[in-house]
């Protein structure tokens, strides 16, 4: 049963991520854009990479709730059909 809770916060953790990225780049897409000042840089390298670690914890952690929520309730299930 833990390798098969694993492998579900695995699966789920890897498509929560990519609809969390998905989501981020058409909310981002549909933002009208600034007032041209100067020219903008392009965020750095530490930036871009607390974005993705915060993108990463997000979707491990709603991943986990979703496994301990459906494994939880198919433990319930079988105690109640005894």
């Amino acid at each position: 049963m833990i390798k098969a809770s694993l492998l579900i916060m695995t699966v789920l953790t890897v498509l929560i991520a990519m609809l969390l990225s998905w989501r981020e780049r058409r909310l981002a897409a549909a933002r009208p854009a600034p007032l041209p000042r100067k020219k903008a840089r392009p965020p750095g390298l530490l930036a871009r990479g607390k974005v993705s670690l915060d993108r990463w914890v997000t979707a491990a952690a709603i991943a986990a709730i979703l496994t301990t929520a459906v494994l939880g309730g198919l433990h319930w299930l079988r105690v109640f059909q005894r």
